[in-house]
């Protein structure tokens, strides 16, 4: 008997909802302003955005996108916000229909 060894490349698409980014956002820019040892209420006269949209944000992700950007701004390099909009190359091996992904069962 000979010894085998199978080898695949396994591909992980993560599916994720409008919800599950909207969280990863209050995370990140909570995340900053606590490294940045600002309060709520600091960051809210820093940013314009009342602290206690500030705090909705944190726990339940839900904010408008204008206070989005305004807070982004008071922790962050906008610019890397704004990079997200360009075009990227598409991978060779990622699928480009829902046909491809049902065809090879991904």
């Amino acid at each position: 008997m000979s010894n085998c060894v199978f080898r695949a490349t396994v591909v992980n698409y993560l599916l994720l909802s409008e919800g599950d980014v909207q969280l990863a956002f209050a995370a990140h820019l909570q995340a900053l302003r606590k490294k940045a040892k600002l309060s709520r209420e600091a960051l809210a006269k820093k940013s314009t955005v009342p602290a206690s949209t500030i705090k909705k944000f944190e726990v339940t992700g839900l904010i408008s996108f204008r206070q989005l950007l305004l807070l982004w701004q008071s922790l962050d390099d906008l610019t890397r916000l704004y990079d997200l909009t360009k075009d990227l190359p598409q991978s060779k091996d990622a699928p480009t229909s829902i046909e491809q992904v049902l065809k090879n069962g991904l």
